[in-house]
């Protein structure tokens, strides 16, 4: 039930952070990857990793804001393996930190092309595909931020509460197609995006004394989740938030 032996997923933003692991693990249960992110460098050097191991993928350079390299990045997957069967949005910007009285619009549009617009724009390239061939999957990034208020990460908790939102339709559309929709909201994980969280010291123990499991989470805590909700032991979810945070948001 845990087996992506065939399937073709698609990972944007899987050159780093909780992107590579959801790409690496999903690589590992058997599935052809697209590696994804702005820089082609990047995803370059990430594609001979993978060869090294012996994993099938290839490596599309996309920057999600703009809507046709979306477009070629679905393309691109369908004229090398004819078939999309999980699509992973992960791909995210937060150029803001502080108050939303202080943020300016550039930073509300650019948070809400690259974190939202970018999955509406690619569920709606990609899922008919996926719908085609029976079924699918298809995974969006969220945050525990999005169930909690704050002062210096608004804009961004917000994109994220629209992306659960953005999940559930996406879920009663395409149901009877057998393409499922779901969200993963981590807490802090130890990555280069969530640095300025957890570098500090202080904040960081902090966090990791608040949270039941005492510490902070890792790339491939997430990875894993993203394998389930993938594959056929999570067949029958869908439209659904899974929480992946230690236990940040039940504490008391």
């Amino acid at each position: 039930m845990f087996s992506l032996e065939g399937k073709v997923a698609i990972v944007t933003g899987s050159t780093k952070g909780i992107g590579k692991s959801i790409a690496e693990e999903m690589a590992k249960a058997g599935a052809k990857v697209v590696i994804s992110s702005r820089k082609a460098q990047a995803c370059d050097a990430v594609l001979k990793e993978f060869e090294a191991r012996g994993q099938e993928a290839i490596a599309i350079p996309c920057n999600v804001g703009q809507k046709e390299h979306l477009q070629a990045l679905v393309d691109q997957t369908l004229a090398k393996w004819g078939r999309i069967d999980i699509v992973v949005c992960n791909a995210a910007s937060n150029p803001v930190f502080g108050p939303l009285a202080k943020a300016p619009d550039e930073a509300f549009d650019k948070i809400m092309l690259t974190n939202v617009k970018s999955v509406f724009w690619l569920a709606n390239m990609a899922l008919p595909h996926a719908a085609e061939q029976g079924g699918g999957a298809m995974i969006i990034i969220s945050s525990i931020g999005a169930l909690r208020g704050s002062d210096v990460m608004g804009l961004y908790g917000t994109s994220k509460a629209a992306e659960m939102g953005l999940a559930r339709a996406l879920a009663v559309e395409w149901g009877a197609k057998n393409v499922r929709v779901n969200t993963i909201a981590p807490g802090l994980i130890r990555t280069d995006f969530a640095r300025a969280l957890w570098e500090d010291e202080e904040r960081r123990k902090r966090r990791e004394e608040s949270t039941p499991l005492r510490r902070l989470g890792e790339p491939k805590d997430i990875g894993g989740v993203a394998v389930f909700l993938a594959c056929e032991a999570a067949e029958f979810i869908t439209g659904q938030v899974i929480v992946a945070d230690g236990g940040t948001t039940i504490a008391p």
